[in-house]
């Protein structure tokens, strides 16, 4: 199960005009900032990457107006696993739970969380903060990973998983976060 002192979150890839383009759109921004803001209320490290920013664009104001407090990891492989950044700070995260977010399902959050699986990571995949330009291949990432034991989660699932009690000043900040 996932707790709040060995969980962190990974962002893959949320950018520019690409993601503009991606299956039910407005849905996954809405839940990457929930997830953002989740995270950050716990407590919780965000490792956050773009792939290749210089001709991708940059991440979507909608998160990066959450995250001013970092910067992201620029990547120019598929899986955030083959940069040796993104390594660095999962180690220092010091979390063998990884959620992970973003675009496109299929190609860079699909390499990444079975990079991170092989690597021996509780990996859970919240799969209505992911997304690929076409369904189709978003569903088959979904069951490619979860045939390989990645598990799959949702953020209301994640986040309340993480909370464990329906009580207290973070329980109503959290309710506040996903109404």
């Amino acid at each position: 199960m996932l707790d709040t002192d060995n969980t962190a979150l990974v962002i893959i890839d949320v950018q520019g005009k690409l993601a503009q383009i991606m299956y039910q759109r407005d849905e996954l921004f809405s839940q990457l900032q929930v997830m953002v803001k989740g995270a950050q209320l716990m407590k919780l490290p965000i490792i956050w990457v773009e792939q290749i920013p210089d001709k991708l664009g940059t991440t979507i104001p909608e998160l990066q107006n959450l995250l001013t407090d970092q910067s992201p990891i620029a990547k120019n492989t598929f899986s955030a696993c083959g940069n040796h950044k993104f390594q660095a700070a999962l180690e220092a995260s010091q979390c063998s739970n990884i959620m992970v977010v973003g675009i496109e399902a299929h190609i860079c959050v699909y390499q990444t969380a079975m990079d991170l699986h092989l690597a021996g990571h509780h990996v859970e995949v919240v799969t209505d903060a992911v997304s690929s330009r076409h369904p189709a291949n978003k569903q088959l990432a979904l069951d490619k990973m979860a045939l390989a034991g990645i598990k799959m989660t949702s953020t209301e699932m994640a986040l309340f998983e993480l909370q464990r009690v329906a009580e207290g000043d973070q329980f109503k900040q959290l309710l506040s976060i996903i109404k």
